[in-house]
């Protein structure tokens, strides 16, 4: 029955009051450079899902440019590969 009370202050204006008052107090230094970062966060998160196939097709052709560009020439076999 103990559990029950603290679940039953939550649910209350004054418990989420009195969490949020805490809150400022343990955190409200931190606050604004956490809310900060959580923004950039998402902007980057919705710049990545719009560039995605976008920047998948340019890095696909960029490693497919890179690969042609580094693939060595075959060496000519000096043995002569009839009389083996």
């Amino acid at each position: 029955m103990t559990a029950a009370l603290p679940l039953a202050f939550v649910n209350s204006p004054l418990g989420w009051a009195v969490i949020l008052i805490l809150g400022l107090l343990l955190f409200g230094r931190r606050l604004p450079g956490v809310a900060r970062n959580l923004g950039q966060g998402i902007n980057e998160f919705k710049k990545g899902l719009n560039d995605g196939p976008a920047a998948t097709k340019t890095l696909e052709d960029e490693t497919q440019t890179s690969r042609d560009a580094q693939a060595p020439t075959p060496k000519k076999s000096t043995i002569d590969e009839t009389s083996v």
